[in-house]
């Protein structure tokens, strides 16, 4: 998959532009995404399913900004959503909602409401008091909902056990072994449409074992429900391909089409993915710079103005995210361990790295352009960063940084006591 980041010299680029550039002119801690890589990440999936009816739903989840929203629709993305609030920024970023696909474990009847108004494709279904409910909500407008059955296929997927969703023990998803009564349910309802079947094992796979193992579960629901005269439009097989953050070597959507295609032969289903990682991770960086060099004498630490509540990964996850100075400097190298300055021992980004770096260095985290800003806080009461898109020569502002005006907004104090 394509890396927005070059190098040149020891001096980092993305889309020609200098990082250094970018971190003087907007400041740090800052968000940085390559408009070309998103796109050629995107159409990478789209030339590898060029011969299969396909609708690929993009994973808002992974990152919301409208900007790569509409960079992803102008390509002809669907949209996978988990609130209403993902499904408005898919409407603002000129997504069409014929294309989007309403996944999540507790949607509510306004939420429901919402996604029936505009005429979403379908619902990814996780529960049969959701079925029920959806059944119920529908009635009220009037309106047939699409449902597809999100069904827990019980299949490892070899990943952080915060980010593997298809075993017994997980939320999601309905028990395969319960599915074909409830679809049965289901098509005894008044107001709901059955058009697919939805599965996802989880995310950061670096494996196709764990996908063929899941759809070859699905197919064989596909052709007990047939059976029971229920036939289905399209099989979601869900997202979760890897990327690669230090030595994974994950296949490409190419290596994985090619191994699930030919389960598919002869069937004339759609099929629906929801890729989001893969797509927007590694074509976008973190920006930050070193406050203070400090050793206490068994470790060395680079205070840096990026922290925990910018980039949560590595404190949730114990993720490891390569960070490199965007500038090569002349300094002597030393291991250290990156940390920022929120009053947490958690509050790190990287521990134990070599680096060559003096206070007053930009550093580069790489791979953020997933799960870094939508996750990030106001914890410690810190304005959140700005994201910005470099698309060719141009750099754009697409979320401006937080002032601190916009922390204390839609706060009230208390009305003064009158003695």
């Amino acid at each position: 998959m394509y890396n927005a980041v070059t190098s040149q010299n020891g001096n980092l680029f993305i889309e020609g532009t200098a990082l250094e550039s970018i971190a003087t002119q907007f400041g740090t801690p800052s968000y940085v995404y390559s408009k070309a890589a998103i796109s050629s990440n995107f159409l990478a999936y789209q030339t590898a399913l060029a011969d299969k009816e396909h609708l690929i739903c993009y994973a808002v989840k992974a990152n919301s900004n409208i900007a790569v929203l509409q960079t992803l629709a102008e390509l002809g993305a669907g949209f996978d959503i988990v609130s209403s609030g993902e499904l408005e920024r898919v409407l603002r970023a000129g997504g069409d909602p014929s294309k989007v696909v309403f996944s999540g474990v507790a949607k509510t009847a306004v939420e429901m409401r919402r996604a029936l108004e505009v005429g979403i494709h379908c619902f990814n279904v996780e529960s049969e008091a959701e079925l029920e409910l959806l059944n119920s909500t529908a009635a009220a407008c009037d309106l047939t909902a699409a449902v597809s059955l999100r069904v827990n296929p019980d299949v490892d997927a070899q990943t952080h056990p915060y980010i593997s969703t298809g075993l017994k023990e997980n939320k999601f998803g309905i028990d395969i072994n319960l599915a074909p009564q409830v679809y049965q349910r289901a098509a005894q309802m008044s107001h709901i449409n059955i058009v697919g079947v939805d599965c996802h094992i989880g995310s950061q796979l670096v494996d196709i074992a764990p996908f063929v193992a899941a759809l070859e579960r699905l197919l064989m629901l596909v052709d007990e429900l047939a059976e029971l005269n229920i036939s289905l439009q399209h099989i979601d097989i869900g997202g979760g391909l890897g990327v690669r953050y230090e030595t994974e070597e994950p296949p490409t959507p190419n290596d994985y089409m090619s191994a699930i295609l030919p389960l598919l032969n002869g069937r004339s289903e759609t099929l629906v993915l929801e890729p989001g990682r893969s797509i927007t991770a590694n074509a976008g960086v973190m920006l930050t710079q070193v406050q203070y060099l400090k050793s206490n004498g068994e470790k060395n630490f680079a205070i840096v103005d990026g922290a925990m509540n910018d980039m949560i990964r590595p404190a949730l996850y114990q993720a490891w995210m390569d960070i490199q100075p965007v500038t090569a400097r002349s300094a002597e190298t030393h291991s250290y361990d990156v940390v920022g300055p929120v009053c947490e021992t958690g509050d790190f980004l990287a521990k134990d790295r070599s680096l060559a770096i003096s206070a007053g260095d930009y550093l580069c985290l790489f791979s953020a352009g997933a799960y870094g800003f939508v996750m990030s806080s106001n914890y410690n009461s810190r304005p959140r960063a700005p994201e910005l898109m470099i698309d060719g020569d141009q750099v754009h502002v697409i979320r401006q940084r937080e002032s601190l005006e916009d922390l204390l907004n839609g706060e009230q104090l208390l009305p003064v006591a009158r003695g």
